[in-house]
């Protein structure tokens, strides 16, 4: 029992930092899976809603190399919230066994809060009731994103879940002149919302596909990290943390 623990103990240490690799890739790091803070502005005159999104990861070859449905995603204004279920990812890198530790040792939900003006990305683990605070990159800050311009070029009409698209080729060219390009099919019966988008960054793909898209205005206080949590200044001390729990708890004869 004891060595079973331990090992049970070192497979949800080692996929914590599996998780946290793949986080800073290919997307930025403090913000969630596939996920830029610019990219709001790809919602246009839209500031406040909530749906579903299905998040893709493509190579080169566009085959699938890992999928995580079912993503709670909500905007307002330019502040954005992503709740996340781990056991929910599809991976040949991430073996069932491992997302499995993860849901025993309460890190499998996830919440990420993106507040822009105030420069800062907040991610909750409920689980834990733990949270990270980190600094928003200078490019995805509120004023750097009201710098950012888009240029909408019409590649196509489309349909995507049975909704009416306009398939569109945006660039994004921020205040230092860097470009970003993205492909944005946008649902003409739902006030042009980007019901997918498809990114490459290197030699993966992400693409985020919204479902059950609600105008209704989120509550505040969604945005906002929970009172009581602990609060860890950085990834590194959180997961020194969480496995020093876990290593503990696999130890642990009873």
């Amino acid at each position: 029992m004891k060595k079973t623990r331990t090992c049970l103990s070192l497979l949800a240490a080692s996929t914590l930092l599996s998780l946290t690799a793949w986080s800073q890739g290919p997307m930025t790091s403090a913000t969630p899976p596939g996920w830029d803070a610019s990219l709001t502005k790809l919602f246009g005159e839209i500031k406040a809603f909530s749906a579903k999104t299905d998040l893709r990861m493509l190579d080169k070859s566009g085959q699938e190399t890992m999928s995580l449905g079912g993503m709670s995603f909500a905007l307002l204004e330019e502040k954005v919230r992503v709740e996340v279920d781990m056991s929910l990812m599809k991976s040949a890198q991430m073996p069932a066994a491992a997302v499995a530790s993860l849901k025993q040792m309460g890190m499998d939900r996830l919440v990420s809060l993106v507040v822009p003006d105030k420069k800062v990305v907040t991610v909750i683990y409920p689980g834990l009731q733990a949270t990270v605070e980190m600094p928003l990159p200078e490019s995805e800050t509120a004023v750097a994103m009201k710098d950012a311009k888009l240029e909408t070029t019409k590649l196509g009409n489309e349909t995507i879940d049975g909704q009416p698209c306009v398939k569109n080729q945006v660039v994004m060219t921020d205040a230092k002149g860097q470009k970003r390009e993205a492909l944005v099919w946008n649902a003409t019966n739902l006030k042009d919302f980007p019901v997918q988008v498809r990114i490459t960054e290197g030699d993966n793909t992400i693409e985020m596909r919204f479902r059950q898209v609600k105008f209704e205005k989120p509550e505040a206080r969604q945005f906002e990290p929970p009172a009581g949590y602990t609060q860890y200044a950085d990834f590194q001390q959180f997961m020194q943390a969480a496995m020093q729990k876990m290593m503990s708890s696999g130890l642990d004869t009873k």
